[in-house]
Parts: C-alpha cells; structure tokens; sequence
C-alpha cells in the first residue's frame, strides 16, 4: 500500500505538466540568453576593434611623422600610453597602466624597435611572428605567460616596419562572465517561480477533476442518482462535469426504463405461467390414474424449469446491462460452501461423485447474498449435471488481501471444444448438453456485476478449471489451510 502513496505530489499529473512545461521554458530562455550573450559579446567585439583601428591609425601617423631621433621612441611611447589611459571600464591590476595594452614596434626584419607595455615585449613579439597575418584586420594573440588573449590591430609603415597594438580581452570576458552569472541567477529564479506558479495552477485544476473521478467512481448499479460536483467556472472542466451529469441523467432514465421493462415482461410471463401451474395442480389433486397424472406432473415440472429460465435470463439480461441491483453485505464464503456442499452431498453420493473442500478458514466477501447463493448453485448443479459417475470435484478458496479466489476443478471429461472462449455467452453450450446455456453466462455476469472476473478452461491432465475472483472485506486473514472431504458411494 505504501508504494501507492509513498510520494503522491511527485507520481501527479500536475507535477509531470509542471516540469516539462518549465522544462520547455527553461530550454527556451537559455536559447534566447545564447543568441542575446552572442549579440553582445560580437558588439563588444565590434568596439573593440573599432578602436584598435582608431589608434593604432594614429599610433601610425604620430610614428610617420616623428623624426627618427633621440626622442622618437619618447614621443611616441607617450602617445601610446595616453591610448592605453583610453581603454573604458579598463580593470587595473596590481596598479600598473598598461596591463591592459601594449605597444609595439617591430622592423622589417622582425627585431622589436619601441615597446610600451607590461614586460619585455619578448613573448609579444614571438607570439606575433608564429601568428600568420593574412590580413589588417584585428585578430586574436596568445601570448605566453598572459591568462587571457589579446586582440590585436597593426599597420604597416613606409620604413617596411610594423606597428601593433594590443587589448587585452580580459575586461570583455569580465563583462561577459558577470553577464552570464546574473542572468543565470535571475533564470534560475524565473524557472522555479513559474514551475510553483503552473503547478500551483495545474494541481488546482486537476483536483477539481479528481474530485469529479472519485464522484463518478462512487457511483455504482445502486447509486445512479448521484452526480459529479460542478463550479460556477465556464471553461473545459466544468463543461465536463456538466457533461457527465447529463450523461448519468440519461443513464438513470434508461435504467429506470430497463427496471420497468423486465418487472412488466416478468410479471407479465409469471402470471399465466403460476396460473397455469395453479390449475395444473388442481387437477393433479383430484382422483386421476397414474396414467393420466404423469402428462401434469411432467408439465408441471416444465413450467417450473420454465420459469427458472425466466428469471435467469431476466437476471443475466440486466447483469449484462450493468442495471442488476445488488443488495451488498458481508458473506462468509466459506461458510456458505459448507451449507451449499453438505446440501447437495446426497445427489452427488447418489450420482457417485466425491467433492473436496480446501479451504483456509474464513473469508469475508462483499456480495448480495442471493446471488452469491445462485451462483455457487449454478456451479455445483453444473457438475452434478454434466460429470459422469467417479469423478472428483476439488473446490479451493484462497484470499489476497482485496480479492477471494474460489477454484472449482473436477477431473470430468472437461468443456466441451465448440463452445470455446464463448461458454459465458448466453445460450452457448455443448452438443450433448441438456441444459439452456445459462448456467456460466449468470455465474460470469453477476461476478462481473460484484467487480469480479470468472475464467475457465481445460488444464492439461485433463477435466475442468473454473476461477472465480471476487472482491473482499478489507483486513481478512486466512489461517493455514485445511480440508473438509465429501464423499459420495462408489
């Protein structure tokens, strides 16, 4: 039972809805989010090189027009730390100016001729000579012992030498990473708030359908005139549970009219039927020979086997139509084999049958005793009509915890094969057989009327194997089996 109801929020309709709708929420901002991250890291880009290309145009121009004096590499290194102080939301470290930038100069021949930056310039300038420029657009540099790239522009001069300048693309992926942090704060934020408010809405919603399938569950064949609850809400729900109250409208009306039919057909067929047999008898009262006595009794016991199949098939027609009405209390089904066992003991002695009960003491079911009462009848007059002489009947009842499970085997010649999966229909039975074929179609309607099932068939070593499951008085135990033994003459 507990793993039916261990963790019923997250076994809910209402929690599956709310997480894959989140879930598609979810993935679809993060979508958004890439294409927004990509548009602004290009823009940043885009800035960036725009003024890389700005300055190092006028690095190149103030180098051009330098004098190539003692105090060129002055003149210009000033200038090119003034582009450095330039560089917006620049992230200083460690205090020093051109951590950022960095200038350099370089001859035809590769050899470094000016450097403003941090260091050396040595892994610059190797950097920049494994690097194949194909282009004057900027581009991207690894420099060795630097944690982040540089984006980097240059400009050839008349004197064949190269003038480079260098952003470093750390203030960009500052910017960039503190972008990703907080929209991943505020998107984790947005997922779980609008998970709580869908599954909020959604379990709302949905208990209002639960409270309308556990109303519609509570009405049986004996409780049609129930209805589902309904709002004052005009949206699908309540256009359901408007729905269905019309529909178990209708469906009273036809049971009701079902009812009428077979009480008006039945009272109508008994009545001549018990007339006749009343007149029957008062013949049969008077001073007949045995001659002329034996023609009534022989019709009476007509009208009487007539009658019986009146009432069965009335019973079968409303069971099938889900309209018998039941009368439920607690049976004790084994009790009631014992009294129906030792009833028809004498005819099965006389026949020579033998019976077996196997039982595990008692066992409570939820039925209309009437025709519990019927159908283990039905079963045992089956046995007591079809079996030759010798054969075994075993009867068995078991108990699970919502179910009784009532076996009835013989070692008989078994179902006869063209009847096959249709024995329970009505009318259906065997060549040789003497009865009406209403037997085991009453047995299975009246189970299946109770919220049983009946199965049947031929088992291997031969005779016959009918089941039955039948529901149950929750709490009932079965203490260790023991057996109660009919047997007749041999």
């Amino acid at each position: 039972m507990s793993s039916k109801t261990a963790n019923p929020i997250m076994h809910s309709a209402a929690w599956r809805i709310s997480l894959w709708a989140t879930l598609a929420f979810a993935i679809g901002t993060l979508l958004v989010f890439a294409m927004l991250h990509r548009f602004v890291a290009n823009d940043i880009q885009r800035r960036s090189d725009a003024w890389l290309t700005g300055e190092v145009a006028v690095l190149g121009d103030v180098a051009g027009r330098t004098p190539k004096d003692r105090l060129y590499g002055r003149v210009v290194g000033e200038v090119a730390e003034l582009a450095s102080r330039e560089v917006p939301n620049k992230l200083r470290s460690n205090g020093n100016e051109n951590d950022s930038v960095f200038f350099l100069q370089a001859g035809n021949d590769g050899t470094p001729r000016l450097w403003v930056g941090v260091g050396d310039g040595t892994p610059h300038l190797a950097a920049i000579r494994a690097y194949k420029v194909v282009s004057d657009l900027p581009y991207d540099l690894n420099v060795k012992g630097f944690k982040h790239p540089f984006r980097v522009a240059s400009v050839r001069m008349e004197d064949g030498s190269h003038i480079y300048l260098g952003l470093s693309e750390r203030d960009e992926l500052r910017v960039l990473r503190n972008l990703r942090f907080r929209f991943l704060c505020l998107w984790l934020v947005i997922v779980l708030f609008g998970f709580a408010i869908v599954f909020y809405a959604t379990r709302r919603m949905l208990n209002y359908v639960r409270e309308i399938t556990e109303a519609a569950s509570r009405i049986g064949q004996s409780d049609l005139s129930s209805r589902v609850p309904t709002n004052k809400r005009n949206d699908e729900v309540g256009h359901l549970a408007l729905t269905l109250n019309h529909m178990l409208d209708r469906i009273e009306s036809s049971m009701h009219q079902l009812h009428t039919i077979t009480e008006s057909l039945a009272h109508d067929l008994r009545s001549p039927l018990t007339a006749i047999r009343g007149k029957l008898e008062i013949a049969l009262s008077g001073d007949l020979k045995v001659e002329q006595s034996e023609p009534i009794v022989s019709a009476i016991d007509e009208l009487d086997r007539l009658t019986e199949f009146l009432n069965t098939s009335l019973d079968v027609a409303e069971a099938k139509a889900d309209a018998l009405r039941l009368s439920l209390t607690e049976v004790d089904l084994e009790e009631l084999l014992r009294v129906m066992i030792d009833l028809y003991e004498p005819c099965m002695s006389e026949k020579g049958l033998r019976m077996n009960l196997h039982s595990g003491g008692p066992v409570t079911v939820v039925a209309d005793a009437a025709l519990l009462h019927r159908v283990i009848a039905n079963l045992l007059d089956n046995e007591l009509k079809h079996l030759p002489a010798a054969c075994t009947v075993s009867i068995r009842l078991a108990a699970s915890e919502d179910s009784a499970i009532l076996t009835v085997e013989d070692d008989g010649p078994g179902f006869s094969s063209e009847i096959g999966l249709q024995m329970f229909e009505q009318r259906v039975k065997g060549r040789d057989s003497k009865g009406r074929g209403l037997g085991l179609a009453f047995v299975e309607a009246v189970v299946r009327a109770h919220g049983g099932s009946v199965t049947a068939s031929n088992p291997p070593q031969g005779g016959a194997l009918l089941t039955i499951n039948w529901p149950r008085a929750a709490g009932e135990t079965v203490d260790a089996p023991h057996a109660l033994t009919l047997v007749g003459d041999r």
